[in-house]
């Protein structure tokens, strides 16, 4: 019990101390397995403590908590689709084309930082960005089939590139 004379205890590191075990069992259940969940309960304190809620985590903090765990955990699995996507394809290469384990782990993190970088764009943006480049559309088309107009398409394409083109430089 602390005195009058000693500073009230972080909110954080107390939210911790009563809900982490809890919080690692819920994430365990969700991901199977207990390396996965002890990743993704230390990554929720951590966006715990980098938000602004940090001090007012309010009358229920395993909702909180809950929220942000379940945020990190759609991410896990995006992460882990890209990356079986991106082994899927490596597998089809023959082996002499195959990158290098070295080559593979930077491809991997580009794309992770890249997946990343489109979650932060406009839902128009990303829709205009993806139709261009994994559906093969040209400007033309993408306006005519979503009613835009041309300048609107290049607009939304050229701020999609730009920030894959930022995600990556900042990943290598």
């Amino acid at each position: 019990m602390p005195t009058s004379d000693s500073p009230p205890a972080d909110p954080v590191a107390q939210l911790y101390r009563d809900h982490h075990g809890w919080l690692s069992v819920w994430l365990r259940r969700k991901l199977g397995n207990s390396f996965d969940a002890a990743d993704l309960a230390h990554d929720t304190f951590v966006r715990l403590m980098a938000g602004r809620r940090r001090t007012d985590v309010g009358a229920e903090p395993r909702a909180l908590l809950t929220h942000i765990a379940k945020g990190l955990v759609v991410d896990h699995w995006r992460r882990r689709a890209l990356e079986e996507a991106y082994l899927a394809a490596l597998a089809q290469l023959p082996e002499q084309q195959a990158p290098s384990p070295e080559a593979r782990a930077l491809i991997l993190e580009t794309l992770r930082a890249i997946d990343t970088a489109l979650r932060t764009l406009s839902a128009k943006t990303r829709e205009i960005f993806l139709m261009s480049q994994f559906d093969g559309m040209g400007y033309d088309a993408i306006a005519q089939s979503l009613g835009v107009s041309l300048s609107t398409v290049k607009r939304h394409v050229q701020a999609a590139l730009a920030a894959c083109l930022i995600a990556s430089q900042a990943d290598a």
